[in-house]
């Protein structure tokens, strides 16, 4: 009998040394579906552009993991699907925008040449100052397209923002600090 230490009869009836429980890693079994979408958002991220340090960082893992992850087969061919329906996607906008561009500057030579004498010299003005402002890049944009992000941010982080914000703005020569001059005894604004 060993004395002073705990003990657990082990096989063939032999004595042995409890194991110690401070030693022992306990190893969680990770969630498969939480793996799964996290596999899907550091694929998604990798698609629109985002260094793996900077997927890391919004994700909150490793560079490494994201590294494993894009640089596996299922990642690299999960990758490649994106970015060709991206390129399919993008291709059939480019037809889309070459035929009404077709149909559009058809109508303008028509109103331009006015063989008809349909088109007054007010509609033939109006249609000129489009090509014009649309060529030139002038135009007011006719649809905004925006996306939502939401997230939850700290007072710090809103703050961080904020003085972020605050320091571009100052570099881009949008915020200009004045000094208030000294008003003398007299003076009146």
């Amino acid at each position: 009998m060993m004395e002073g230490v705990a003990t657990k009869e082990m096989l063939y009836g032999l004595e042995g040394r409890e194991t110690d429980k401070r030693r022992v890693v306990e190893h969680k079994a990770p969630e498969i579906k939480q793996l799964w979408q996290r596999s899907h958002e550091i694929v998604l991220l990798a698609a629109k552009g985002y260094k793996y340090v900077e997927i890391a960082e919004i994700l909150g893992i490793t560079p490494q993991t994201v590294t494993n992850l894009l640089n596996s087969e299922l990642g690299q061919k999960k990758l490649s699907e994106i970015r060709l329906g991206r390129d399919d996607e993008a291709k059939k906008d480019v037809e889309r925008v070459n035929s009404l561009k077709r149909k559009a500057l058809a109508v303008y030579h028509e109103i331009f040449d006015n063989e008809l004498g349909e088109a007054t010299l007010k509609d033939r003005k109006e249609a000129a100052k489009d090509v014009v402002m649309e060529l030139s890049g002038l135009r007011e944009p006719l649809r905004v397209q925006s996306s939502h992000i939401n997230l939850t941010l700290t007072s710090e982080e809103i703050e961080q923002l904020k003085r972020r914000g605050i320091e571009a703005a100052r570099e881009s020569g949008m915020i200009i600090d004045v000094e208030p001059e000294q008003i003398t005894e007299g003076e009146t604004e």
